[in-house]
This record gives structure tokens, sequence and C-alpha cells, in this order.
């Protein structure tokens, strides 16, 4: 019996699929392993006996990076573990002096509710005399107005609560009467 033997440029291409498949697995892996860690840091995070290692560490600029990404996950655990952080003073200020009221609010745009969540509520944690008029800012205004229309009841009553604590009722009737609405283009979070 003949052993029938593919044709050189078939092996070379089988070959070439087996590497692709490992280098995807292993890239799977170290993209599972990547969000297990900023899990654990967002989960650190929580404690503020680990605030001083954590600053240390670096840790704020690294989920400060994770807000860009493109993967999901790593964009929710980074705005999970700033919005654990946040509230104490120094981690407060240095999320404010490095464009963190910016990065968080490019957050409000993203479709998973945990990370919009996140962000509503990080956003109210940085709210300062200083940071007020951007975090308040008409179009942010105008996206909780619409948050707080959803039927998603969480997302509705974070919206309602950053409308109604961190907003003046003038700025929100403004928001309601501005003519170009900037916030329509930003969707709703699947529920």
């Amino acid at each position: 019996v003949g052993v029938r033997m593919c044709p050189p440029s078939a092996s070379c291409t089988a070959l070439a699929a087996r590497r692709s498949i490992k280098m995807a697995t292993s890239s799977r892996y170290l993209q599972n392993s990547k969000e297990q860690v900023l899990a654990n840091l967002a989960n650190f995070a929580y404690d503020p006996s680990n605030y001083q290692y954590l600053r240390q560490l670096q840790v704020i600029d690294l989920f400060l990076d994770m807000l860009t990404e493109e993967n999901e996950r790593f964009v929710e655990f980074g705005i999970g573990g700033l919005c654990n952080l946040c509230l104490e003073k120094q981690n407060k200020e240095y999320i404010l002096q490095n464009n963190g009221v910016q990065a968080v609010l490019d957050c409000l745009s993203s479709s998973n509710e945990d990370t919009v969540l996140s962000a509503i509520t990080t956003l109210m944690y940085l709210t300062t005399p200083l940071s007020r008029q951007e975090i308040t800012a008409v179009p942010v205004i105008q996206c909780m107005l619409r948050f707080s229309l959803s039927k998603n009841k969480r997302l509705s009553n974070l919206a309602n609560l950053f409308l109604e604590d961190i907003c003046s009722a003038d700025d929100v009737e403004k928001a309601r009467n501005v003519q170009n609405h900037t916030a329509l283009g930003i969707p709703l979070p699947k529920e």
C-alpha cells in the first residue's frame, strides 16, 4: 500500500496553521492571564491598606492605560480599579492630574454595562470644585439624561443620582434645552 504524500506547499500550510493555532492559543492564554492580573489588582484596590503599595507600583497608571485598550475586559477592570482607588485624596489628585476625567468620560460610550456603571461612579467620586466643570459639561449631562431613561434600573438609578447629586438644576435644564444633543451617538450598554 502506497503512502499518499501531500504536496510540499500543503505540508507547509498545515505547519503554518498549527503554528498559528499554537500562537493563538498562547495569545489567548496571555490575554486571560492579563485579565486575571488586572481583576486581582482592581480587587486589591478596594482595600485602603493597599493604596500605598499600589501607588508605589504605579498601578494607577496601569489602570489609566487600560482605559484605551481594545480589549473590553481590560477597560472594565481598569475603570473598576480606578473606581475603587479614587475616593482616597492622594489617588484622586493623581488621577485628576493625569487626564483621568477625560479617560473616564470616554468609558461612557462602552457597550459593557459594568464599565459604564463604574465610569459614572468614578466621575461622581472624582468631582471636586476644580473638576466639576469638566464632569458636568453639557454633553455629559445629556448622556446622563439619556441613561436615566434606560430600562436598565441600575443604569437609570445611577444616572439619576449623578444628575441630582453632581449637577445643578440649572445645568440639567440647560442640557435639556440644547438643540444639538451631543450625547445621542453614545449607545446604551447591553443589558
